[in-house]
């Protein structure tokens, strides 16, 4: 699909992609967007593709996908090429026509992208995600933000405000999702540093940015998001009063911006976060006030996943009738599939998450042989390639399995979830798998735990 003529630097309009259009046949964008993320299981692929995705694509707006996304059109359509499939050749993409604004008096001209494609403008992302607010500034056409103390917040204006539009956004929204599929991957550790990175960065522009309303709110839910993501990795992380801070900022711009998903997401992951910290109590008013936000959204997964971290919050209360209440709403709800409500964020809460978190749930009440059978099938349907997830119900195993008093059992998985840690950077998993050491160091005598114990230290040792 190639780009209408055009002057050299002028923008093009989109062409409508019309051999996507016609692969989707009579599904709706949602149902076609499901059937992409399983074919991209099936290589080891993970691509958070949904409706708003595929509307991208058929609509034109999406010249050429990235790699990720390329890799899985050729396992679904092997006998096609990409421009067999309405895409532009990628080179052509790489080789598009740039235009400069005037520059502001007493400033060099920059460099604009009017053209601008998400997938494929590697540079401005890469800045993005890894330089510092001086090399987004040189990308993005901003003068150099000062330096300051706070974490998110430069205090100084800019004098000469940059225009900040659809690319700019779609560049925060991609750092989301870049950051969530290395998280699922490798875990937490090594990815904050940068993903704190990313954050400032966001804050830059929704700070110093001149934009529209439009661009306005959705800078506000993409940085909203970024605050989330961030706050996820320092939970992962250990770093729990990190967490706590951006997950409280996020909120903050959810209220600011009114947007219910945004609100709903960060209660989520505040009632998780207030469960691994022990107040059970916070965690059940914001597993609460995410349903109440959440249930105008129409996506019955969510509301289970928030049913979910209420019944985590009744377990730690040792309230099992009201534990069970939620877990059988959960999973009613979570039975009802997927949908197009669901939000992009979600793509991990499938039959392997909801096992481990029924799993947790019937751990904290003490119900360790229930614990241990839902671990195991968390382990059992977790996709391979989701290394960090494999690990982290490996653990969980592993502790089910001492609680119930099968230390060989305990050992085994133990060890096995030690063998997956030269992959993942995992504070929280490192934690757990330390627990179960620390209780299984009395009982070197048992079959497998000497060889647990010095497989566990050795990994720490080199952490």
């Amino acid at each position: 699909m190639a780009d209408p003529a055009g002057q050299a630097g002028a923008p093009t309009a989109p062409v409508p992609n019309t051999p996507m259009r016609e692969l989707r046949g009579g599904l709706s964008p949602a149902e076609f967007a499901t059937v992409i993320r399983r074919a991209a299981r099936e290589i080891g692929e993970h691509v958070s593709c949904d409706a708003r995705y595929i509307g991208r694509v058929e609509s034109g707006e999406i010249r050429c996908p990235n790699y990720a996304y390329e890799r899985v059109f050729r396992h679904l359509w092997p006998d096609r090429s990409l421009e067999d499939l309405g895409f532009a050749p990628r080179s052509a993409v790489r080789r598009r026509p740039t235009a400069r604004r005037p520059a502001p008096p007493g400033h060099p001209p920059h460099l604009h992208l009017h053209h601008p494609d998400e997938e494929n403008d590697d540079v401005h992302r890469r800045a993005f995600l890894t330089g510092g607010p001086t090399a987004l500034a040189t990308v993005l056409g901003l003068d150099g933000p000062a330096h300051s103390t706070d974490p998110l917040y430069s205090p100084t204006p800019l004098p000469a405000p940059r225009r900040v539009g659809a690319a700019d956004v779609q560049i925060v929204e991609q750092a989301v999702r870049e950051i969530r599929l290395a998280d699922d991957v490798h875990g937490a550790d090594t990815l904050f540093e940068r993903a704190g990175q990313s954050l400032r960065n966001a804050y830059v522009l929704l700070n110093e940015g001149d934009y529209s309303p439009t661009t306005e709110r959705r800078l506000q839910a993409a940085a909203g998001e970024l605050a989330i993501s961030v706050g996820w990795l320092a939970h992962d992380s250990n770093r729990l009063g990190d967490a706590r801070s951006f997950y409280a900022e996020a909120l903050a711009t959810a209220r600011m911006a009114d947007d219910p998903g945004l609100e709903a997401h960060v209660f989520c992951n505040s009632a998780f976060l207030a469960r691994d910290a022990g107040r059970p109590r916070e965690a059940l008013r914001a597993a609460q006030a995410g349903q109440s936000a959440a249930r105008q959204l129409g996506s019955d997964r969510l509301l289970a996943l928030l049913a979910m971290r209420e019944a985590g919050a009744w377990a730690l209360l040792r309230d099992r009738s009201a534990c069970g209440r939620a877990l059988a709403e959960a999973e009613a709800l979570f039975e009802r599939g997927e949908s197009q409500a669901d939000p992009e964020w979600m793509s991990f809460f499938g039959e392997a998450e909801l096992a481990g978190l029924q799993a947790q749930c019937w751990a904290a009440l003490g119900d360790w042989d229930r614990a241990a059978a839902r671990a195991g099938q968390a382990v059992a349907l977790q996709e391979p390639h989701f290394v960090r997830n494999r690990a982290l119900y490996t653990a969980e195993l592993a502790h089910d399995r001492l609680g119930r008093g099968d230390l060989a059992g305990a050992a085994a998985h133990g060890t096995a979830a030690v063998g997956l840690l030269g992959q993942v950077r995992s504070a929280r998993i490192r934690a757990m798998l330390a627990g179960t050491a620390a209780r299984l160091r009395g009982h070197r005598q048992v079959a497998g735990v000497t060889g647990f114990l010095l497989a566990h230290d050795g990994a720490a040792a080199a952490a």
